[in-house]
């Protein structure tokens, strides 16, 4: 038996909505994390449900007596509406309990006229000063006809307003995009009620919009009155490459994302008050024939931007700052590299400092002693200073070598820009192997130290990514193990000549070792499990869905070994079910932070084996793309990962029990004190830390 993985995912997605729920989350954190909610939703029906989506039209054409994916499908849609009611409530509760703090967002509704009854003069006339010089700017109305395309006129990450002008007895229609982009979805208005009053007013882009709507077309189109709701449209996350040998991959690319602008639509949500006529008109227009592609929702779209939402309130409306720790292995000395060289070194982000590593880069764009810079780029930040120092270390002569992932989802253009501006200024610039994604987090640093070739590795679970190192927990391992450090150039060699084939001793590396090694070490458990000796498996990854993976675990368990599992996100294996799953216990987190690291540990007879690694256990990430898991052999370290394994089982505040139920219930406190594992792993690493310096100093 296997859950779903796309109903499995929307189980992940309701317990980030449970975050949202939780009284015991401060204010504003529980507004972005229905921020969180609606951006997952969003890529999700781009990516997930256009699929199934596609099956379901496939099964149907080749059979019409099966109906597998066309159940799921319902399935789906029956979940998120299930899950949007309770948004929608856990929404309204949110936004009374902020008008508790002195905060007031005023939602403008267009029945009710709220901002004339709740705003005063001067602040409408403020509004109407912010409309004219702040916004309307950036408007320019799509007048629509018979001959338009309106499908071409919609940007799948866009807000529209439909709007109908009536004149006498005929309506014409027009599509106004939230220039959400150009000006501040979130406006907070003057107080001028009082100066000794606190009060602080917040509206929306989208409200002040509405409100002034009929200023964008008076004088130039005849109407007697107008209605205007909200739209978005979500297209299907696919696309297709040429075959073209005479194009190069950035220009194929290129073409790729402007066949993703016009892609086949998947689900159009629209104010839940738009009237029939309208409906009816997007129906028409769009050639939507699919009930289930047109649904009611919210009024506002694109629910992700709350993410940014701002705290006017105090600080106690926020979750308390957690300020990143400095590594002392790295800040007692002098380089990156005279660090490395006394012994492996393991962060853990956001806990650690993301700029040890983004040191380690620039360091090496200076050095005298550095040759060679290899470096695989998934995700990076907008304003990067990795590429950065990457760029100065060509200026000092060095050789740069990028292995760039041009098919990271959703980061493809940037990617694209990214990869032209690095060619630009020199650096040697690889695009990967077609056919695999390059998913790896490695960078390679070559020193010539006393004539001999040294080289300093960076492996870890998540990208290159400054911003995202402040919210995603990660594992960073720094080392200059001679074998490994070879094993990683090879890594980057096999990218780079695919047909090159290498021998991995230490690494295990996708697509040409994973699922070998990985069967291999769960076999070597029911080994011992079937001698009576103690076997186990402990496992942390975002995704479980591997049917030849999960198959083992469930042999595994037969067998008698003890498999516990944190799975963050999608989990299609069935725990708990009697001769089956009866030994495998999972838990999901989902907290403040992001987890996002990949650790595998197995018992192997006492001598435990301990993998970082940035695979997942999905098919893709086995067989598909280049993944990189790293064994770590410096005991301390190990022992420390293993402990941080062990404060996260015992969470009982942001723990849920994975079940068969898929009810995301929380693990029970019992007579226990509450433990929350991601504040009791801080507290773990700045012990830690202290207990380094002080033996530092006793030396």
């Amino acid at each position: 038996m296997k859950f779903n993985k796309e109903l499995s995912w929307l189980s992940f997605n309701e317990r980030v909505l449970q975050e949202a729920a939780d009284k015991t989350v401060p204010l504003i954190e529980r507004i972005r994390f229905l921020g969180i909610y609606s951006s997952n939703l969003d890529e999700f029906f781009r990516v997930r449900v256009a699929d199934v989506r596609r099956r379901a039209i496939l099964e149907t054409a080749q059979d019409t007596s099966k109906d597998n994916w066309r159940t799921i499908n319902k399935k789906i849609n029956n979940k998120v509406n299930t899950l949007t009611k309770n948004f929608n409530q856990i929404t309204q509760d949110i936004f009374s309990l902020l008008n508790q703090e002195n905060i007031y967002t005023i939602f403008d509704d267009q029945h009710n006229d709220t901002f004339n009854e709740k705003l005063n003069t001067q602040q409408l006339a403020w509004l109407k000063q912010y409309f004219e010089h702040r916004i309307i700017r950036h408007i320019t109305p799509i007048i629509l006809h018979s001959k338009t395309q309106l499908a071409n006129c919609i940007d799948d990450d866009g807000i529209y307003f439909l709007v109908a002008l009536h004149h006498q007895k005929q309506i014409n229609y027009a599509l106004v995009e939230i220039p959400r982009e150009n000006a501040k979805r979130f406006i907070e208005l003057p107080n001028e009620h009082s100066k000794e009053s606190k009060a602080k007013y917040i509206v929306l882009l989208d409200d002040v919009v509405h409100y002034f709507i009929k200023k964008l077309f008076v004088g130039v189109f005849p109407f007697d009155h107008i209605e205007a709701y909200s739209m978005k449209l979500t297209r299907d996350a696919e696309y297709n490459l040429t075959d073209d040998l005479d194009e190069s991959l950035l220009d194929q690319m290129s073409k790729g994302l402007k066949q993703r602008l016009k892609a086949d639509l998947v689900r159009l949500v629209h104010d839940q008050n738009m009237p029939l006529h309208m409906t009816d008109y997007l129906r028409k227009s769009l050639k939507i024939k699919d009930d289930e592609a047109l649904s009611q929702g919210v009024r506002y779209r694109h629910f992700k931007d709350f993410i940014k939402f701002p705290n006017l309130g105090g600080k106690h409306l926020e979750y308390e700052e957690l300020p990143a720790l400095d590594s002392a292995h790295f800040t007692q000395c002098p380089t990156v590299f005279d660090a490395i060289s006394q012994q492996d070194i393991l962060l853990y982000y956001p806990y650690y400092k993301f700029k040890h590593f983004t040191e380690f880069v620039r360091q090496a764009s200076y050095d005298p002693l550095v040759r060679h810079i290899k470096i695989n780029i998934y995700r990076v930040a907008k304003h990067s200073r990795i590429i950065q120092s990457l760029i100065e270390a060509v200026k000092n002569g060095k050789k740069v070598t990028v292995v760039i992932e041009l098919k990271a989802r959703f980061d493809e253009q940037a990617n694209i820009e990214w990869a032209k501006l690095m060619k630009d200024a020199g650096i040697e610039v690889e695009l990967g192997i077609e056919t695999l994604k390059v998913h790896s987090k490695l960078c390679l640093i070559t020193r010539i130290e006393d004539e001999k070739i040294v080289r300093y590795a960076h492996i870890g679970t998540g990208n290159f990514h400054e911003n995202n190192a402040r919210v995603y927990t990660d594992f960073a391992l720094f080392t200059k193990h001679k074998e490994i450090c070879q094993e990683v150039d090879n890594v980057f060699s096999f990218v780079t000549h695919s047909y090159l084939r290498f021998r991995f001793n230490h690494l295990i590396v996708s697509p040409l070792t994973s699922r070998r090694r990985l069967y291999q070490l769960i076999d070597s458990e029911i080994e011992f499990a079937e001698q009576q000796q103690k076997a186990s498996i402990t496992l942390k990854l975002n995704n479980l869905v591997d049917n030849g993976l999960i198959n083992k675990l469930y042999a595994a368990s037969q067998a008698g070994v003890k498999i516990k599992l944190i799975i963050r996100g999608m989990c299609s294996l069935v725990p708990n079910e009697k001769n089956t799953s009866e030994n495998i216990k999972i838990i999901s987190i989902v907290d403040r932070f992001l987890e996002h690291p990949r650790v595998m540990l197995f018992h192997n007879g006492g001598n435990q084996q301990l993998f970082i690694t940035s695979a997942d256990w999905m098919e893709r990430n086995i067989d598909h793309r280049v993944e990189v898991a790293c064994p770590i052999y410096d005991e301390v370290l190990k022992q420390q990962i293993i402990d941080m394994l062990d404060i996260q089982f015992q969470d009982n505040v942001k723990a849920r029990i994975i079940n068969k139920a898929q009810n995301n219930r929380y693990v029970t406190q019992g007579k226990r004190p509450p433990l929350r594992s991601q504040m009791a792993i801080y507290n773990y690493l700045v012990e830690h830390e202290q207990q380094l310096i002080q033996a530092q100093q006793k030396a």
